[in-house]
This record gives structure tokens, sequence and C-alpha cells, in this order.
């Protein structure tokens, strides 16, 4: 499996109106997280960060957060942000126009952010030219692949590491599926940026 960490330009020029990276002067990356929140998982996650002192971004599934308010509200309570990604977490390419954004209004009911990030990363063109009306579409320039369960926490960690340069958004994932790679890699990940002299900010 040909495994991509940085998105290859032609996808980026292709949703051009999408947030691929940040562009500034200083060295910060942006640290987000998709498919939560999850009442163990997110919780640790939160752990770290605090530990670290790092603030992130959460793109949260609308069922989850209904499910989990508790946790939820833990991640706004502790100056993180959120974003919408979706209430079910629909692939875009499998969902007719009008049913996607009805998951995402639904979404927005229980999660109030500008910021959308397609589930999978897959959202048709008609999809993305509705929703960037409304929304910031905000993509990666970084993926860790935590959610590849052939992986080791080290086999993320490293090409993680390796792209990141100033501006990067970075993609992990508080989820059950990805947990057993992100939660060990995760503060090596911060003790990297750390070191390289990256600060830690949200979009």
């Amino acid at each position: 499996m040909i495994r991509i960490t940085r998105p290859p330009q032609i996808i980026r020029k292709y949703y051009s109106g999408a947030q691929w990276r940040v562009p500034i002067s200083g060295k910060s990356v942006y640290l987000t997280f998709d498919d939560g929140p999850h009442p163990e998982i997110t919780t640790a996650v939160l752990e770290i960060l605090k530990q670290h002192d790092v603030k992130a971004n959460f793109f949260c599934v609308g069922a989850n957060v209904e499910k989990y308010s508790s946790c939820y509200n833990r991640i706004l309570q502790e100056g993180h942000h959120v974003g919408n990604h979706t209430m079910t977490h629909k692939d875009g390419w499998k969902t007719p126009l009008r049913d996607y954004l009805k998951e995402v209004v639904a979404c927005q009911q229980v999660v109030a952010s500008d910021l959308f990030r397609p589930p999978y990363g897959r959202i048709t063109r008609q999809q993305f030219n509705a929703l960037k009306q409304h929304y910031r579409i905000i993509m990666w320039d970084v993926l860790s692949y935590d959610f590849d369960q052939t992986l080791t926490a080290e086999d993320c960690l490293k090409p993680t590491c390796k792209a990141t340069r100033p501006g990067s958004v970075v993609v992990w994932h508080d989820s059950e599926k990805a947990a057993e790679r992100m939660l060990p890699a995760l503060p090596e990940y911060i003790k990297y940026c750390k070191e390289q002299g990256y600060s830690f900010k949200l979009l």
C-alpha cells in the first residue's frame, strides 16, 4: 500500500479553496484530531495536550458529540477549537449532495463552528462548492496514518515528523481504531516539534 503523507499538488489545486496549510512566517503547526469525541481516547488526548501545554483542533462527529457531551464540553472548556465532521461520518463520494448537506447541517446543530473537514478527505466538487460558501474547509498538509492497523506507532511517528514544516495542518484521530498508534506517538510528536522550535496554534 502506498501511503502519501503529504497530499500531491494536483489534489490541492483541485480543491484550491480549501485550507491545506497555513501561510505563516514563523514556525507553527496546527494539530488536528478527527472522529471524536470518545470518552476514553479523547480524554487521554486532552491529558497529553494539557501536560505539554498544547492547544489543538478537534473535528467532531455530531453523533459522538450527542453521545459524549461531557467529553465534548471538556474540549471547549480547555480552550481547544472544534470543527464539523458531519453527523455520522459520511463518505462524500458515496453520498448524494442533498443527503451530505443534511449531515453537515445536523452536525452544526451540536458543533457550532465555521470549520469543516470531510470524513476520509472525500468530498465531491458539488459538495465542496456548496459548503465553501459557509465554512472554512480544512484539509491537511500532513497525514499521520494512525488509523492504519498494519502500522506501529513508530511507523506513524517518523514520517509525520519528517513531513512537518511551518504552517503544517497535521491529522491524527481520537478514535478506537487509531488509539493504539496515536496515543504513544502523540507525546513524542509534540516533543519533536518543540525541540525543532515549533509552536502549536489554533485554526
